[in-house]
């Protein structure tokens, strides 16, 4: 390994020279030193960089002068790259998380990685730090032909423990000394209140194992998970949020009936400094590669696993999305979504959970009677997962296409169910609809009345 004083000695169109592909690491470990450098030098040219949630102020590294240089592949897209992906000048990544390692192996097989790590400890060992994802892949894949790894080691970066990389694996290192980027959650209002309320009376129990990651739901549902009084959690999750370390803190977490006496995940976002100063050197959690923690196999052997996800929009077959508002359309990205939901339901007493609000800020329904055209589904109708909103919970399993569309439309708000319901009602898609539609609580469906 050799150690680097001026970033440009390293970050310029020899290394990083035409035809090349990098990995960079993502999300609150975004290598945004190494980024500025390819963001101003315009002689880099030519170079694919694949990349997960690029964070920090690295913004102009998706702008259309950057992008007409070089070329993105985003695995999962957040506010920088939207624009570029949407207008045409960066590319989208289809990929499950679970699959991001084989995929880096077998088929993209880049020549550089740019990370961020933390360390070294008395092994020379060097953390991830918040981000794992594909990277450990990306390294043993550009080692093995013969590439470099560069790597910034950021003095704010916490050493997570778990997955870690040799210092012999490093080919050059910069000392930076940089926050971290934060992800603002807001404070549930009372319609998240009522989710949460839902989530944890229904679903969660003790010796449940949870994952679930950023926003206002997760946060209602571990603030009814705590007034349950629940007990002997178990935590086994792709992204590790402030959420869950007030779980940990308040002693709720235990990990008894997991093989492990820790948490698990391979992303880390924290609300504040003092939520990534919590991780260094933190045994009560470990980080993994996504290979592991989405693994479907691995997520349905947990303890009475429960899935917590979100989605932009559920159709009344069941048809799930959480990548774009429509489509070709990109927000976000796969993700792990599919691997959690498919993972939780084939878990025993497990169940994959899909918890969003009726309607947008806006107003508009986000129960809709078909998915948009040419949109990407993380779930569809033969996945038998609950949804959940402020207005009841639906589990689907057992139920033909038309007990699904019936309990499907009573989770929207009054004015959308009651036009769903009547579509429902006048279609000949559907076995004897009115069967379904007699009963004044449909199968399937508990409404939020019932409960509280």
């Amino acid at each position: 390994m050799k150690k680097i004083q001026k970033v440009e000695d390293i970050i310029n169109s020899t290394y990083l020279s035409p035809g090349k592909m990098i990995y960079c690491g993502g999300n609150a470990a975004t290598p945004q030193v190494l980024l500025k450098q390819i963001i101003k030098d315009e002689s880099i040219k030519n170079i694919e960089i694949l990349s997960i949630l690029l964070l920090g102020d690295i913004k102009d590294i998706f702008s259309k002068k950057v992008c007409d240089r070089l070329t993105h592949r985003v695995i999962f897209s957040g506010p920088f790259s939207r624009k570029a992906l949407n207008e045409g000048y960066a590319s989208y990544q289809l990929m499950h998380l679970s699959d991001i390692p084989n995929q880096i192996k077998n088929y993209l097989k880049p020549d550089i990685v740019l990370m961020t790590v933390s360390g070294p400890d008395n092994g020379g060992n060097y953390s991830y730090g918040t981000t794992v994802e594909g990277i450990q892949a990306a390294v043993d894949t550009v080692k093995a032909k013969g590439g470099i790894v560069i790597a910034e080691r950021n003095t704010q970066m916490p050493f997570v423990l778990g997955t870690t990389i040799h210092e012999s694996q490093i080919d050059f290192l910069i000392d930076t000394d940089y926050a971290l980027p934060i992800s603002p959650v807001h404070k549930p209002d009372e319609t998240a209140k009522k989710i949460g309320k839902l989530v944890a009376e229904l679903y969660i129990d003790n010796g449940s194992t949870l994952q679930y990651g950023l926003g206002e739901v997760p946060e209602a549902v571990t603030d009814a998970i705590i007034d349950k009084g629940v007990k002997d959690i178990g935590i086994y999750t792709e992204l590790f949020a402030d959420a869950m370390r007030k779980l940990v803190i308040s002693g709720i977490v235990t990990n008894k009936y997991q093989d492990v006496n820790f948490s698990t995940s391979t992303i880390f976002l924290s609300t504040d400094k003092k939520g990534y100063e919590w991780l260094n050197y933190n045994s009560s959690i470990q980080s993994r590669p996504c290979n592991i923690t989405n693994n479907v196999l691995n997520i349905a052997k947990q303890h009475d696993m429960i899935a917590i996800n979100s989605a932009i929009g559920v159709d009344l077959h069941g048809n799930i999305w959480a990548d774009a508002m429509q489509g070709q359309q990109v927000y976000s990205g796969i993700g792990g979504q599919a691997d959690f939901l498919r993972g939780s339901y084939q878990a025993k007493k497990g169940f994959g959970i899909i918890a969003m609000k009726s309607t947008t800020e806006k107003g508009v329904s986000k129960i809709n009677n078909m998915c948009p055209a040419g949109i990407t589904t993380t779930a569809i109708p033969a996945d038998p997962v609950v949804i959940v909103t402020e207005n009841g919970a639906f589990n689907p399993k057992g139920l033909n296409i038309a007990e699904h569309a019936v309990g499907i439309a009573h989770l929207a708000e009054p004015k959308s169910r009651e036009m769903l319901l009547r579509y429902i009602y006048d279609s000949k898609a559907y076995y004897k609809p009115q069967i379904a539609l007699k009963d004044k609580s449909p199968k399937g469906f508990i409404a939020y009345d019932e409960i509280f």
